[in-house]
């Protein structure tokens, strides 16, 4: 994506006219090529959150031994350099001429930034001026040639009067007879001078790159913790499920554990056709609940209320009492319906239809799964249909919902999920979409650049220190950082992976850790905390008694549960919040033991270091020596330093990059040590 504005050479023959550069046409010396966050060369925005540091780079470059400068200027989506209310942020060399600036974008909604460049003729001039002052030579006609730069830059249009009266200073001082040579380089160095003349530079030459866009998003987008919860078991006493009156007392406690966000599977009516028994059963027995996946009966479809979880007001008094102890509602939004749902009826062809002219029912062979009809994206009526699905979102979002988990996204059209959340954001940019799509890598990034806030990923499947060292360099060291945002669950009603089903409490602990303190956002199932881990079938990852079937009451006074240890790791996200935030910023740090994994988070300014190290072997004790990279860490080699265990209240004093460490999963299968000088 370079910027030069240097025509292609053309491909016809040569002829013997030789080549005049346009008259009126100002030389713009400086090159930007390959400057991030962008996305599709552009097309699409890359993903910033409100309030956190968002790094801009490029390769900034010009021809000839010129030092070279730029500027990130950023505002509202379509700038220009009238823009009212745009910022400037001068960037940085980083070596290998790659530039960067920091930003923070201030408010959610679609954002753009452009890079700046030209040569730095007054750096350049400072620089040889001081070396041939160090060689000894008279200088008198290059200080003549700075106060003349500063003279120029004060006739520009675009110089305020203050800016213009202090380059005035400078040409007299740089002229002052009086004082040395090397005085007047020191005068001419000084960070006011410097700043100056890089501020009232011309910009006529200046090579631009952009605008980029940005999707600017709230907090809750960039940094969240997901509790799961079916609402129809909390306070059920089988037969008799549960209600949203009784799962609301289930609040203060998911409250307390730390999280921010409660989601709920669909809270729809279910269908009674082809429903499912106990443990997917194809014959269920009376009383069965059914999946509430299988959306749609008599009492209503996607914008209807599962009768026996009560009503709109009953729904609106969950969504308050979850607003009073800090959290957040997610409904799922999984576009299928039962054989029952009123569309079937309503606007059968909106669905598929076999040859014998019956609908077509979901399957993936062998699977079937007579209960589900899935909608036909390609239908006639495309236009009522989508309008109909964009629709069901307003109907929530005017009920007070801002969060939604979408059901296997990567079955429907990439133009659909970008039309609908253009359509969504427009009114509301503030709704937050988590994309539930475990499918092939190139699905899952199109949906992110697409706009889905944040994605699930394969970490329930990562469980090794290789696997887990290749998926974490993924997911912070490539462009992938620039419109991928992981949500990391330990479990799901549908994920319950043989680590957990054979570690014990140990494994739990473990994968708790890195999932709450290695990804940006995280997620948990209820019953994870009481270590639920027996499985339908050996090899299955399916749960025994699986919830998406049946009614499961749980006891949440056990005291063997894991909800002081799930607290205390959100605990530790929130005070760390920069550094667990910025997934651009982790690095895996080495420790010789392939049963270890020794990770640091770190924030932009590298004034808050995390070092997270994990004994992934839930077995046995480990240990391992880790070598630290310090300069990374902003960490000096030579000073000893504290590592403060925010998992025990533990200190220990370290020095140098090379530290020991032992960790017995029966006791403590993980440091979360927070580094700072003594």
């Amino acid at each position: 994506m370079a910027t030069s504005r240097i025509a292609a050479p053309s491909h016809r023959p040569r002829t013997a006219v030789t080549a005049q550069p346009p008259a009126a046409a100002p030389t713009r010396r400086v090159v930007i090529e390959h400057p991030r966050p962008t996305v599709e060369c552009g097309t699409l925005p890359a993903k910033a959150t409100v309030g956190l540091p968002l790094t801009v780079s490029a390769s900034v470059f010009a021809d000839g031994h010129d030092l070279v400068m730029g500027w990130v200027r950023h505002g509202r989506f379509g700038g220009s350099e009238d823009a009212v209310g745009w910022r400037e942020v001068a960037m940085s060399a980083r070596g290998d001429d790659r530039f960067e600036a920091v930003l923070i974008p201030p408010r959610v909604g679609p954002w753009s930034f452009e890079i700046i460049a030209m040569p730095d003729r007054y750096a350049t001039w400072l620089g040889d001026l001081q070396v041939r002052l160090d060689a000894g030579q008279d200088v008198s006609l290059e200080l003549e040639e700075g106060a003349r730069m500063a003279e120029v830059a004060a006739g520009l249009p675009s110089t305020e009067e203050g800016d213009r009266r202090a380059l005035g200073t400078l040409a007299v001082r740089l002229r002052d007879a009086t004082a040395s040579q090397q005085r007047r380089l020191l005068e001419a160095a000084r960070p006011a001078a410097v700043g100056l003349m890089r501020r009232t530079a011309d910009r006529e030459t200046a090579t631009r790159s952009g605008p980029w866009p940005l999707e600017v998003e709230r907090e809750l987008a960039g940094f969240s913790a997901w509790y799961e919860i079916f609402p129809r078991s909390e306070g059920a006493e089988p037969p008799r499920g549960g209600t949203f009156r009784s799962a609301a007392a289930r609040l203060p406690a998911i409250a307390a554990m730390g999280f921010d966000i409660v989601y709920l599977p669909p809270i729809h009516p279910i269908g009674r056709s082809f429903r499912k028994g106990r443990n997917n059963s194809t014959d269920p027995r009376p009383g069965d609940v059914g999946s509430p996946w299988a959306i749609g009966a008599a009492e209503g479809g996607h914008t209807a209320i599962h009768p026996e979880l009560g009503t709109l007001d009953d729904f609106a008094l969950f969504v308050g009492e979850a607003e009073r102890h800090g959290l957040e509602v997610a409904l799922d939004y999984a576009l299928q319906c039962s054989p029952d749902h009123p569309w079937v009826t309503e606007h059968p062809e909106w669905f598929s239809h076999r040859a014998d002219g019956s609908i077509r029912y979901a399957e993936n062979p062998p699977k079937r799964y007579q209960d589900i009809y899935p909608l036909d994206f390609g239908t006639a009526d495309r236009a009522g249909l989508w309008r109909a699905l964009r629709d069901v979102l307003l109907f929530w979002i005017e009920h007070g919902v801002r969060v939604f988990r979408v059901d296997n996204p990567h079955t429907k059209p990439f133009a659909f999920w970008e039309w609908l959340i253009g359509e969504v954001h427009r009114g509301h940019p503030d709704v937050v979409f988590l994309a539930e799509a475990f499918t092939r890598p190139a699905l899952m990034q199109r949906l992110a650049k697409l706009g889905f806030s944040q994605s699930y990923t394969y970490f329930t499947w990562r469980n090794t220190k290789a696997e887990l060292s290749e998926y974490l360099s993924e997911l912070s060291q490539t462009e992938r950082v620039d419109w991928f945002r992981p949500n990391f669950w330990v479990n799901t009603p549908d994920i319950l992976h043989e680590y957990l089903q054979r570690g014990g409490p140990a494994a739990f602990r473990v994968r708790a850790t890195l999932a709450a303190l290695t990804a940006p956002s995280w997620g948990m199932y209820s019953g994870y905390e009481l270590c639920e881990r027996v499985a339908v079938a050996e090899g299955s990852e399916e749960y025994a008694d699986s919830e998406k079937y049946q009614l499961r009451p749980r006891d949440w006074e056990r005291p063997d549960s894991l909800a002081p240890y799930v607290a205390r790791l959100n605990e530790i996200r929130r005070r760390h919040r920069e550094a667990v935030s910025l997934m651009g910023t982790l690095r895996l740090q080495e420790i010789k033991n392939d049963s270890m994994l020794c990770v640091s988070r770190v924030s932009q300014s590298r004034d808050d270091v995390l070092l997270v190290v994990v004994n992934l072997d839930p077995h046995h004790p480990q240990e391992g020596t880790v070598w630290l990279d310090l300069e990374r860490l902003g960490i000096p080699p030579e000073v000893p330093f504290e590592a403060y265990d925010e998992l025990t209240g533990t200190s220990y004093v370290w020095r140098g990059p090379e530290n020991y460490v032992r960790l017995d999963p029966a006791l403590q299968p993980a440091h979360v040590l927070h580094l700072r000088p003594r």
